[in-house]
């Protein structure tokens, strides 16, 4: 059975100074997560601020657990992310039917 994680969080990039600031950061994570996580992620909100990005990413699996277990791996990663803070996230897992 198909199940759907998707992430929904924010960072704070307290660095950037400009948009091309903001994207260098976000490229570089984006890659980093989809090479690791095989996911698919944008940036949804606050395009127009160089200092926030509010993105998602979404992730389908077979079985819950495998999915949670996945999911918390991302949150770790954006945890630690060195070139930017986690600020906020809400994540949900969907089965369709």
């Amino acid at each position: 059975m198909l199940h759907i994680g998707v992430l929904q969080f924010t960072l704070e990039i307290p660095y950037a100074e400009s948009l091309k600031d903001k994207r260098g950061v976000l490229n570089s994570l984006k890659d980093r997560l989809r090479r690791n996580y095989n996911l698919s992620i944008s940036e949804i909100e606050d395009q127009d601020d160089c200092t926030l990005a509010t993105m998602g990413a979404v992730i389908a699996g077979s079985d819950i657990p495998s999915l949670n277990s996945t999911m918390d791996h991302l949150l770790n990663t954006l945890h630690d992310w060195k070139d930017a803070t986690l600020t906020d996230h809400q994540l949900e897992i969907f089965t369709p039917r």
